[in-house]
């Protein structure tokens, strides 16, 4: 497989996941609406890693959901506020179920690191020139601190890789756009649909913003009690739980199954026993003495002519060269077979200035001039214009796969989104993650402004990959990609207290280029759609 490498990091443990979830910076400054959305993304992309049996990296985002939802969310300054009051209120009610997902999750991770820990003490049984300072230095290794790529037998370069990731991406949208269509064909709406989606989850937050908001069904004391009882067990020592999550954890909801498994688990179909192949004896006593098989449907058989010797009919020669031919992708097979298979991994293609990784971002190369045709009009006014780059996770893989222009309102230095609540009702309905946001400069110069920063930092809260296009078709250069640096960009613009509309900032290595060799890709052939929900 292209751009393939084997794994030599060891899996990860249930308690390193779980210090790993931790390592987050709480910013009490940022709207409460940013973390309300980072929970819900969170939510989502551990569900598409469970799906794709990524347990490590689905416990990491469901214990990192628990830790902010429970611990940080309260803290804001914004949520003794009424309206915020109930949206904390609601979304914490459903830590008990994240933790009980939790446990479910558990029992695989510990059985795949206890099976790494056993076969290691098997190598150096036999002595195999395995040194512990090697292994140490290797579990320095990004990777090892990555659960979704930690332990995995391969992964994927995404530079190597484009072609598979574009054919890879086409065939899972489509699968899922079939099977939305088929549920809602069913009858089934879109809110019952969101909370299948969601097993059940609350990830509507903007409703419990509203007068409609319910109350959660727990108090804050049992929630905590339940979070510090999920901490005591993150090494599996422990088997005391507080009695409400054991009552949830004795029948725990059932795992998805996996893609290739979804369309044969109802199949009752027996296969026949086939038994061991003997080798061919050229004998013709022998083969006439062997007893025929004789079929349940017929009871004669035509008489089987004279069978000649194997060294009659033909003298012994060495057979003819096979032509040479190109040995099938495994991936393009599993592809035709219809099955996102597990080991597609792509490996993270870049890394923060802290030492997180990125995971790669595919961005469609006719992207922009697409988006341009629809700024046309507002960029001949001089006036900016500006969307939002939405789609999915795939494998490890980051697509961009629609650009959905928002209502807004418009001059020529500022761009603002109004009416936020239809955009995101329409990510939900068809499932899309919000990857990043692109605007115009009619007649400025392609960089992010300050007030350019302190939106991106909004966008790159919710997921550190979130990019921000900047097309100025006016100037050279007239397009750029950028992400902002962590640090020390973030921080500068999160801790800002400048007031104005555009105001310096004393970092001056704030943002930088996000394209390749950064963690974004163009991918030739991705195919994508621009949604205008601008009224007309």
């Amino acid at each position: 497989m292209a751009g393939s490498t084997l794994q030599t990091s060891r899996p990860m443990s249930v308690k390193e996941i779980a210090l790993k979830a931790e390592e987050f910076d709480f910013d009490p400054y940022i709207a409460l609406k940013y973390w309300l959305r980072t929970a819900s993304t969170l939510l989502r992309e551990a569900q598409i890693y469970e799906q794709e049996r990524n347990d490590q990296q689905a416990y990491f985002l469901l214990m990192r959901y628990a830790i902010l939802v429970a611990e940080k969310l309260p803290t804001h300054p914004s949520a003794t506020e009424p309206d915020n009051r109930r949206a904390v209120k609601a979304i914490r009610g459903t830590v008990p179920e994240i933790l009980d997902k939790l446990e479910v999750l558990k029992p695989p991770i510990n059985a795949r690191y206890s099976a790494w820990q056993k076969a290691l003490e098997r190598r150096r049984e036999v002595s195999i020139d395995i040194n512990e300072d090697g292994l140490r230095s290797k579990s320095r290794d990004p990777a090892a601190s990555d659960p979704a790529v930690a332990g995995n037998t391969t992964t994927l370069s995404a530079a190597e890789n484009s072609d598979l990731a574009v054919k890879l991406a086409h065939k899972e949208i489509r699968r899922r756009d079939a099977a939305r269509k088929a549920t809602r064909q069913a009858g089934v709406s879109e809110e019952e649909e969101q909370e299948r989606r969601t097993a059940g989850v609350w990830d509507d937050w903007e409703a419990a913003l509203s007068n409609n908001g319910r109350p959660a069904p727990q108090d804050d004391d049992e929630i905590r009690r339940n979070m510090e009882a999920s901490r005591r067990r993150m090494d599996g020592s422990h088997d005391i739980m507080p009695d409400g999550v054991r009552k949830r954890v004795t029948k725990p909801p059932p795992r998805p199954p996996r893609p290739e498994q979804s369309k044969s688990v109802q199949s009752n179909y027996r296969y026949p026993s086939i038994s061991k192949s003997q080798p061919l004896q050229y004998n013709d006593a022998s083969y006439d003495s062997r007893p025929r098989s004789r079929s349940p449907r017929r009871t004669n058989f035509p008489p089987k002519p004279p069978k000649e010797r194997f060294e009659e009919l033909m003298p012994f020669q060495e057979p003819p060269r096979l032509p040479e031919k190109a040995m099938p992708e495994p991936e393009d097979t599993n592809l035709s077979n219809g099955k996102l298979s597990s080991s597609f991994t792509f490996r993270p293609s870049a890394y923060l200035e802290n030492g997180n990784p990125l995971r790669t971002v595919f961005l469609p190369p006719t992207l922009r001039e697409r988006f341009l045709q629809y700024a046309a009009p507002n960029t001949r006014k001089n006036l900016e214009t500006c969307g939002m780059l939405c789609g999915t996770l795939i494998s490890n893989a980051l697509f961009i796969s629609k650009v959905v222009i928002p209502e807004q309102e418009s001059t020529s230095d500022t761009c603002e989104t109004i009416n936020e609540s239809a955009f995101f009702d329409y990510c939900a309905s068809e499932d899309l993650m919000v990857l990043g946001w692109i605007h115009t400069h009619p007649s400025q110069t392609c960089f992010m402004s300050s007030r350019d920063l302190h939106t991106h930092a909004g966008y790159q809260i919710m997921m550190p990959e979130s990019i921000a296009i900047v097309c100025a078709p006016s100037k050279t250069p007239s397009w750029g990609v950028f992400r902002m640096t962590d640090p020390p960009g973030m921080q500068a613009v999160l801790n800002c207290r400048k007031t104005g509309l555009f105001h310096p900032h004393d970092e001056t290595n704030i943002y930088t280029d996000a394209l390749r060799p950064g963690h974004v890709f163009e991918a030739e052939g991705m195919e994508f759609e621009v949604i205008d929900m601008r009224p007309k």
